[in-house]
This record gives C-alpha cells, structure tokens and sequence, in this order.
C-alpha cells in the first residue's frame, strides 16, 4: 500500500475536504491524461510510477467524493461511503488502461459507483440474505425512486412489478428482504398505559430448555441398540428412573457389584460409539 492509499484510508487525513464544485468540468481532468499514460507505461517497481500514482489519485479525490455524496442518503454515514469510493478511484487508478476505452474518466465513474452499489448490496446487510434477493432490492429501490418522480406518489406493488417487468410475486419477496436490511431492536420501547417500561423483546418467546436434547436423544438411540437387552435395561431404571445401584439388583436379580460393573461396562462402550465419527455414504450424506 502506497503513502496515499494508506493516507485515505485512516483518520489521520481529512476525510471531507471542501466540496467540489459542481460546474466542475472533465477538462479539469484531461490535464491528467498524460501522468495517466506515463503511469500505465511505467513498470511496477518504478519509483516514479508510485510518485505518479499518488498524484493521479490525490487529483481526482474530489471526484470520488462527489460520486459518495450521491449515495448518502441511504442510510449509511457520509463517511464510510467516501472510503468506499476512494477505494473505487484505487482500483480503477491500478486498473485503467489508457489505449482502452475514451479516457479516465469514463472508466473512473462507472468503477467508483460500482465500488458503492457492491458495498450496499454486500456489506450493509443485517443479515445474511441470498445475493440474488440483495440484487432485487436494489432493482426495487432504483425503480421506486423512478416512480415516485414519475407519478408523484409512491408506487404500488403492481406498478412496481410492470416497471421492472417481473411477477408481483418478485416484488413482495423483495418488498419482505428489505427487513433483513436495517431490522427493528428487540429493545425499542412496546408498552402500553399499563406497562410503560415493557420492551419488545419481553413478548417474546424464550429458549426451550429440552431442545438441547434433541441432538443427544438422536445420537444415543442407535448406541443403545448395541448393547444388550439386560443392560439397556439397567440403564433406563438408572437414568430414567433413577433408580439406585441397590434397588436395580433386586429389581433384575444381581448383585449390587455386578450392576455396577455392567453399568461401568456399557457406559464406556456408549462413549466409544459415539466418540466415532458418522459414516457418510457417496453422496456425502449421513448414512445412519
């Protein structure tokens, strides 16, 4: 990392310098064309490819800025969407190949939205939801702005679903991922006259404290069909009945000695069985 990638990126280096103005235009830029070439023919451990890559960047920093601000109102801090899109100016910097395409530019923009479009679609989620829902988001929250500007309200599911020319179907399930974006806290204020201090986390259900041994029942139920009959036997009035070393002998006519042998001996086979690993058949699923 170059002393200008490292510099934009820490709080060291101002991150909002004064705004760019916006009759800006790209032939304040064309001035740059040749460091550009100059720095794409440079070979990579040049010290003057560094020195030209610092400045080409420094240069276009307004740019990356002004491109951020386009996306701050989206509920992500002006601050992060500028580093998103200096990384953006980065990369299209490192990339740009100037025999390509009509100039930087062109190239530039495209690449630092991009840099902020994939950082919405893949780094602002509360929870992980499939990429193709994140990408129906997006295409809903671009087609609902066009809409409002369009019909001076907001859209309808239905309209939505014209606009983009997919099933209204797409929409509500686009419509219900967006709560995965920015979900409600479980401590955001739900009382009533009655109970004022009560928040919505205590209307919620609480762990089962059985469903820990669901796993352990499955488990141990083909363990215990090697044993036995005798010792399987022992072992439920043990465990499940609870009944002592004493009362099994009477029960099952041996001595309290062998009892407990026969319950040292099964309990150690129990841990063996299940200490093996589950045998997985070729399609990779458990064979049990």
């Amino acid at each position: 990392m170059t002393s200008t990638t490292a510099a934009v990126l820490t709080p060291e280096r101002p991150t909002t310098p004064p705004p760019p103005s916006r009759r800006q235009s790209h032939g304040e830029f064309d001035s740059l064309e040749p460091l550009l070439v100059e720095h794409f023919e440079l070979p990579p451990g040049d010290p003057r490819r560094a020195v030209l890559r610092e400045q080409i960047i420094d240069a276009h920093l307004p740019l990356a800025h002004r491109l951020a601000r386009g996306y701050q109102h989206r509920g992500e801090p002006t601050a992060d969407l500028i580093q998103v899109a200096i990384i953006g100016l980065i990369k299209a910097v490192d990339r740009y190949e100037p025999s390509v395409g009509r100039g930087f530019l062109p190239y530039a923009i495209p690449t630092i939205r991009g840099e902020l479009r994939r950082h919405f679609r893949d780094s602002t989620w509360a929870l992980r939801v499939p990429r193709r829902l994140k990408e129906l988001h997006i295409a809903l929250q671009r087609a609902n702005d066009e809409l409002i500007e369009k019909l001076g309200r907001a859209p309808r599911p239905s309209e939505l679903a014209g606009h983009l020319n997919i099933p209204i179907e797409q929409v509500h399930e686009g419509l219900s991922a967006a709560a995965a974006y920015h979900p409600g806290s479980l401590n955001r204020p739900a009382g009533s006259a009655d109970d004022p201090g009560s928040e919505v986390g205590d209307f919620l259900g609480g762990a089962d404290a059985g469903f820990d041994n669901v796993l352990d029942v499955v488990d141990l139920e083909p363990a215990l069909a090697q044993l036995p009959d005798r010792e399987r036997h022992i072992l439920i009035l043990r465990f499940y009945r609870e009944m002592t070393q004493s009362e099994i002998a009477r029960v099952v006519g041996l001595s309290q000695m062998h009892v407990s042998r026969l319950l040292a001996q099964s309990l150690r086979l129990l841990r063996e069985v299940l200490s093996q690993p589950v045998p997985l058949d070729r399609a990779g699923h458990d064979a049990a």
